[in-house]
């Protein structure tokens, strides 16, 4: 019966996958979890030397597997004040994902490193790689089986007939990342990304059976124009395949100046919307306060999923904080970093 529950969840698994790429780990807000995007932007901040974050997840809350998925992380620059033209980015994050009544997760801890360098006075270069453990469980005494049956109802006192009551598989797993960045220093920045996950391809099997992790491909385009001092437009692209399954997200954040013209770092409103292909227009809202930003999204199911789920297909809270080591300002200024 393991088996064939197993079997049934994996397939289960294939077709949430297919449809809204929630098997493997992922955010709407895919901008605001830098460590999971792409090992290469660990430490790459614009004028600070530290980044914190914790985002969560709901998906699916009104079908009857839902996802809810957590994560945090930190990164640090290290050397930028010792090395002229680069410097070193270290970080550690965690996330922890659950389906299902019978609380189908993957818990994943996971350092990264990174080298970032200044190629010339606009544009500059970051490799990083990434090492995680991670541990896949199910727990089965939260759920229900034929032999508990009473042809009235499920008995959960009668013994389910089942070797364990939890199962566990863990697995070590490698990512790799660059970056390419153009800035102008003026009111123009362009970032191009291209990372994968599971490069070693690790086997994940709850019975010893050769499932091999595909090799999952991320690549990321986003730029940052200025158009006035009271408006900065943030356009990206997201697109990431694993196997059959894949997933392309498009659109644009608008940073909306709220306080001194003159500091638009200072206090902006985001606004954004964005398009996941075949699948949810995603609409986000947050909060730059100096070092700290809030942001809220939800994504209105546009598949033929959206008859399952009334359109509700997720929602989603990011929170990040970031600043210096010290009350003065970082020498990061000197490697040419946009500062609009």
């Amino acid at each position: 019966m393991k088996r064939i529950f197993l079997s049934a969840l994996c397939l289960a698994g294939s077709w949430l996958s297919s449809t809204l790429q929630a098997q493997d780990l992922h955010f709407s807000q895919y901008y605001n979890a830098p460590m999971l995007l792409n090992p290469a932007n660990t430490g790459l901040l614009q004028d600070k030397d530290w980044r914190a974050g914790m985002q969560f997840r709901n998906q699916g809350g009104t079908i009857p597997v839902p996802y809810n998925t957590f994560s945090a992380f930190a990164d640090f620059g290290i050397m930028r004040n010792k090395w002229e033209t680069s410097w070193l980015g270290a970080g550690l994050a965690m996330w922890r994902d659950v389906a299902g009544n019978g609380n189908l997760a993957l818990t994943k801890i996971q350092a990264n490193l990174a080298y970032h360098v200044l190629l010339n006075e606009q544009s500059s270069l970051s490799l990083g790689m990434g090492i995680s453990n991670n541990q896949r469980s199910v727990d089965f005494s939260k759920l229900t089986f034929d032999v508990q049956w009473d042809e009235f109802s499920f008995n959960t006192s009668v013994d389910n007939q089942e070797d364990f009551t939890r199962q566990k598989t863990s697995f070590m797993d490698l990512h790799a990342g660059i970056n390419y960045s153009y800035y102008n220093n003026t009111n123009f920045y362009l970032k191009a990304s291209m990372a994968a996950q599971h490069i070693n391809q690790p086997v994940e099997s709850f019975y010893g059976a050769s499932v091999k992790r595909g090799i999952r491909p991320i690549g990321n385009i986003e730029a940052s124009y200025k158009a006035n001092d009271r408006l900065i437009i943030n356009p990206s692209l997201y697109y990431s395949t694993n196997k059959k399954a894949s997933e392309l997200v498009l659109g644009s954040l608008l940073h909306v100046n709220t306080g001194s013209a003159t500091e638009l770092e200072t206090s902006n409103v985001l606004l954004g919307g964005f398009l996941r292909n075949k699948d949810a227009v995603i609409l986000a809202a947050g909060y730059d306060y100096r070092n700290s930003r809030i942001m809220f999204s939800y994504d209105h199911t546009i598949s033929t999923l959206s008859k399952g789920n009334q359109g509700f297909g997720a929602f989603e809270i990011a929170l990040i904080i970031q600043g210096g080591y010290s009350h003065s300002e970082p020498l990061r200024k000197t490697y040419g970093c946009p500062r609009f």
